[in-house]
């Protein structure tokens, strides 16, 4: 299989596991849907997320692997490319409300992930207008 086609094929299955969804963190947030994808994309070993069930807890739960922010866990997951180079299936990092930041999957010109002009009732596609850093999936 291509590596287009293999793409294609894992993102249809996180699309598939998280359109419709609300963000709540106890069970549907951007990290759960990156770790979802990653394995569906082949990645191996990946260690299972923590516990949380609010943004604070889910800062309190990173802090406690060891990184302060997800641009610091990913730079150790995944390897940094130029934005512009991002293939379908690829991870951009965005800025979100407050001092979070927000996981979002490459589907082309767009990203995929929830947004706060949606209301976060469930995974839009975003124009992206300024990505903190992208990642190789």
């Amino acid at each position: 299989m291509s590596d287009l086609l293999r793409r294609q094929a894992a993102l249809a299955k996180t699309e598939a596991r998280y359109r419709g969804r609300a963000l709540d963190f106890r069970e549907v947030d951007c990290l759960r849907m990156l770790r979802a994808h990653l394995v569906a994309m082949g990645h191996k070993g990946l260690a299972p997320l923590p516990r949380y069930a609010t943004p604070e807890g889910a800062l309190r739960a990173l802090r406690r692997t060891g990184h302060e922010t997800l641009e610091s866990l990913l730079d150790t997951l995944l390897p940094r490319i130029a934005p512009a180079a991002m293939l379908p299936g690829d991870v951009a990092l965005m800025e979100a409300a407050g001092a979070l930041e927000a996981v979002t999957l490459c589907v082309g010109h767009k990203v995929w992930g929830w947004h706060a002009d949606n209301g976060l009732a469930e995974p839009v596609f975003i124009v992206p207008k300024q990505i903190k850093a992208a990642y190789r999936a």
